[in-house]
Parts: C-alpha cells; sequence; structure tokens
C-alpha cells in the first residue's frame, strides 16, 4: 500500500461528497487521533493511574472474578 496514494484517494472521495454525516465523521476521528485525553485529566486522576500501574506491575492487583463475588449484592 503506498500511503500518497491512498491519500490522495481519501481525498478525491472527500471532495466528491456532500454528505454531511461522513464530513462529521471524518473530522471526529481526526479530532479523536489528535487530542490525548491524559493532558485534560485532572492531577489527582493521573496519579491515581499511576499508582494503579505501579500496583499491576507488582503483582497487586485482585481478579476480576473475585471482585465481582464480593460486590455482587451490590450490582
Amino acid at each position: 500500500m503506498d500511503i500518497q496514494v491512498e491519500k490522495i484517494e481519501l481525498a478525491k472521495r472527500l471532495l466528491d461528497t456532500d454528505d454531511e454525516a461522513v464530513i462529521q465523521e471524518l473530522k471526529n476521528v481526526f479530532d479523536a487521533h489528535e487530542k490525548d485525553f491524559w493532558n485534560d485529566l485532572p492531577a489527582h486522576v493521573k496519579e491515581g493511574i499511576e499508582r494503579s500501574r505501579k500496583q499491576a506491575e507488582q503483582g497487586l492487583l485482585t481478579p476480576h472474578d473475585e471482585v465481582m463475588k464480593k460486590y455482587a449484592k451490590y450490582l
């Protein structure tokens, strides 16, 4: 696959369409790839995620089925 050929073909298709839904979907795809949600997270959330990652690396996890058994009565 030649990436430049693919880009040209997509550009042609975009220019040929009048379907606003298709254009909006393409905009959404580009927007989703441009944003890094990490930068929008508050510091306390980032810290919690990092703490969780470290716990996972250390094997300090509780398997999903154990958690579900414990809290099934609340669901």
